[in-house]
């Protein structure tokens, strides 16, 4: 249910305010171009400085134009786990099919405070819950063990894992077997990911080369020569726009991509700031190279 591409959708804004009618455009064009599964309110969807009523207003917009087409994981993380349990809590209500809840950041928790976190947030809810594990942005590392007893609860189900370490899909597939559903959040290691036993992503690129990422995906259900070969194929086409999307702070250089594709407006909240110049004609120089612009 939850393989393949997966988008971590923006959060198109005009004037400051959430732009309803871009934010619907988008979610069409995701699910027009095989889009797996949407992820609205994540941190690439600006999460941070979403309020609370605008957090739930883009999962139930999602939920709403996606109804039967796609299906949608909720961003519901804080590093407040009384909060995280409130935003899941409305996003099960509302009709999400699973929760993405990123690992508390800035409190820097322990081992075991991370586990009490996610166990009380699981005894509270009755929708599937991928941990997010990104010590990039939250400062810590959720560990292989920590996640091997989160997986023993009835509501944790898998990872998304942007440690950008590749043995750790190794390391969890040895530790919880099959069953423990692993997806990246390294656009860039998606290939290498796969091969491991990791089974897709939750992608920022997909915002903007939907068709391009859900085709990559789909190669690998052909366990043939020809599958691999296309993936390999697709990978390295997709390979410059990956490295454009992180050149700066992101959501910044996607929703600029999404801009120059007519998606939607460019604008982001403080403290992230708009792309500079060298960083625009590197997005674009990305687009041409993949004929999306």
């Amino acid at each position: 249910m939850f393989k393949g591409s997966n988008v971590a959708l923006i959060t198109p804004f005009k004037n400051d305010k959430l732009d309803e009618e871009a934010y619907i455009k988008l979610i069409h064009f995701q699910i027009n171009n095989g889009t797996n599964g949407l992820v609205p309110a994540g941190t690439t969807g600006e999460s941070p400085t979403l309020s609370h009523s605008e957090h739930q207003k883009v999962i139930e917009l999602c939920i709403k134009e996606s109804r039967g087409k796609s299906i949608v994981i909720a961003g519901t993380g804080s590093n407040s786990t009384k909060e995280a349990i409130s935003l899941t809590t409305h996003a099960e209500k509302v009709g999400a099919d699973a929760a993405l809840i990123v690992t508390p950041y800035y409190n820097k928790p322990t081992q075991e405070g991370l586990y009490q976190h996610y166990k009380a947030i699981n005894d509270r809810i009755g929708i599937p819950i991928i941990i997010y594990n990104i010590p990039g942005r939250s400062v810590i590392d959720m560990s292989v063990d920590t996640m091997a007893r989160l997986f023993e609860l009835k509501n944790i189900v898998g990872v998304k894992d942007a440690t950008g370490d590749l043995n750790r899909v190794d390391q969890q597939k040895n530790k919880m077997g099959d069953d423990f559903i692993q997806l990246t959040g390294n656009d860039d290691n998606a290939l290498d990911f796969n091969k491991r036993g990791g089974v897709g992503s939750i992608s920022v690129t997909a915002n903007i080369a939907p068709k391009l990422c859900s085709d990559f995906q789909k190669s690998f259900k052909v366990n043939s020569e020809k599958g691999n070969l296309e993936a390999e194929r697709l990978d390295k086409i997709l390979q410059p726009i990956h490295n454009s999307m992180f050149i700066e702070s992101n959501p910044s250089p996607v929703k600029y991509a999404a801009k120059l594709l007519g998606l939607c407006e460019d604008d982001v909240r403080l403290p992230l700031v708009k792309l500079t110049e060298p960083t625009k004609e590197a997005v674009k120089k990305a687009l041409v190279s993949a004929n999306l612009l």
